[in-house]
């Protein structure tokens, strides 16, 4: 008899969803606006510390609606920009999730990858500041940068809003795995975050995407909490965000009818969905507290096999260890990345590579990578565990089990 399958990251309810679904039912609000999904906004905006935010269909759609309104502005394609002579350049990491930078794609846009530092899995820094500099002596800054906060890791996002406020050059951070993880932060306006939920004891933390001018996060079915799908774009700049909500309900202008001066999208979020997402987020510190366990206790069982590590914790914040990422050096441990996933398929365990760099991805063919074997090397060797929050220790052990078995 084949034992029950152990997903990679599977939705886990809190208790309260379906108690909120009855009552956004009840209230017969059912369309994509509602009580809910202004409730789940305010709530979401107290989590991460920004204070406008936008729900939306997707984190992708949420990139997308940050990058148009950069690059448009309110109305249409700004007249007298450089967009107007050539494609708009984007900066954005490698190793990533295509959805992070496939918007860019959408608006026109040039994309350069920068590689990731072994330290941290995310956008090097360093990296990022030899090719700003080196755009700054082409006379061709990029309309924005795009880093990403690795499987729940924040990027060092202060230093990266350093490097690109020294050009001019505006952040959007993708925190899309990222919901509940924390780091050091940069003060906005004057004054730092007011981040509700799970203390980290040390002072000045923020929620990841905290301080720069975009943040979007995803709600995925996968991810450490979920609506069954949607995201959020929230920023400090209330006009991006205004923008963004005109834009994700077909961009319809203040009319009795049918007005549209621009095109938009069909990117809102339901109330339904926003309900979901309301319950899950009365548990974020409690799925954050998990997965740290469970990272913790992969680390207790397999930390001290020869040819393993794990995906290093950034020294200046705590990671929510959406997914816990293992290196497997097949030299030291007798087996590949790819001949371990397949004995844990065969016991009917999901696992994942680490993700394939975009600049290796043949829709990417061609376009200027800043670095990028640190980025290979983690695709060619890295491993995404089980993480599920109802996990439990058998699980855990069985998984474990069939990683050792493999040792040559």
């Amino acid at each position: 008899m084949t034992e029950q399958r152990i997903f990679l990251s599977p939705p886990h309810m809190g208790g309260r969803e379906l108690e909120l679904v009855h009552e956004a039912f009840g209230s017969n609000y059912v369309a994509p606006v509602g009580p809910m999904m202004d409730a789940f906004e305010r709530e979401f905006a107290g989590v991460c510390g920004i204070p406008h935010c936008v729900a939306l269909s997707s984190g992708t759609a949420a990139m997308h609606l940050a990058l148009r309104h950069l690059l448009q502005g309110a109305g249409g394609r700004k007249q007298g920009s450089a967009v107007e002579a050539q494609s708009p350049l984007v900066l954005a990491s490698t190793l990533t999730f295509i959805g992070s930078v496939s918007p860019a794609v959408f608006e026109g846009c040039e994309i350069t990858f920068i590689d990731c530092d072994r330290e941290t899995w995310n956008m090097d820094p360093v990296l990022l500041e030899e090719e700003l500099t080196y755009c700054a002596a082409q006379d061709r800054l990029p309309a924005a940068v795009i880093p990403t906060d690795l499987y729940g890791q924040c990027c060092d996002l202060p230093r990266i809003i350093e490097i690109c406020d020294r050009h001019g050059v505006p952040v959007i951070c993708d925190s899309a795995e990222a919901v509940g993880a924390r780091c050091r932060g940069p003060e906005v306006g004057g004054q730092e975050s007011g981040v509700r939920g799970q203390e980290s004891g040390v002072t000045g933390w923020v929620h990841a995407g905290f301080g720069a001018w975009a943040s979007v996060y995803s709600f995925n079915g996968n991810k450490i909490i979920t609506s069954s799908g949607g995201g959020m774009l929230a920023s400090h700049d209330r006009e991006l965000i205004d923008h963004a909500r005109k834009l994700a309900t077909q961009a319809r202008d203040a009319a009795p009818w049918y007005e549209h001066s621009e095109i938009g999208y069909n990117y809102r979020m339901s109330n339904i969905v926003a309900a979901i997402g309301l319950g899950q987020l009365e548990v974020l510190d409690e799925r954050v507290a998990r997965k740290r366990e469970i990272c913790a206790q992969y680390e207790a069982r397999l930390g001290s096999v020869p040819g393993i590590t794990f995906m290093p914790e950034a020294s200046y914040g705590q990671s929510n260890r959406w997914l816990t990422v293992i290196l497997i050096d097949p030299a030291a441990f007798g087996a590949d990345t790819h001949a371990v996933r397949e004995a844990l398929e065969q016991e009917n365990i999901e696992a994942r590579p680490v993700w394939k760099p975009m600049h290796l991805q043949p829709v990417f063919e061609g376009c200027r990578v800043r670095g990028g074997a640190v980025g290979e090397e983690l695709f060619r060797m890295g491993l995404c565990l089980p993480s599920g929050t109802a996990m439990g220790d058998d699980d855990l052990a069985r998984v474990c089990a069939v990683v050792l078995r493999c040792r040559g």
